[in-house]
């Protein structure tokens, strides 16, 4: 009885920390995938800032703006993984 007990307990231990590990892993990879959203619209805004600086002001306006918007979804994305990167362990 007791050797039934103690690989019951033992199964129980191994159940909870798969259970715990497959929720810090998802959390884990929430905040790896939306930091690296936020770093490619980072690229994105830098290099529209570039093709702002090389053209002239028709262009100069559309490239100032999509800059403008990929800054944004790049904040919107560091908050996300922030938000996950805090959820970790818990």
């Amino acid at each position: 009885m007791t050797k039934f007990n103690v690989s019951a307990a033992i199964a129980i231990v191994a159940l909870t920390g798969a259970v715990l590990g497959g929720s810090a892993f998802a959390q884990t990879g929430t905040a790896v995938k939306e930091s690296g959203k936020a770093v490619a619209e980072k690229a994105k805004e830098g290099k529209e800032t570039v093709q702002a600086a090389a053209t002239s002001e028709p262009n100069k306006s559309v490239h100032k703006a999509k800059a403008k918007a990929h800054k944004v979804k790049a904040s919107k994305h560091d908050a996300k993984a922030k938000a996950a990167g805090e959820q970790i362990g818990k």
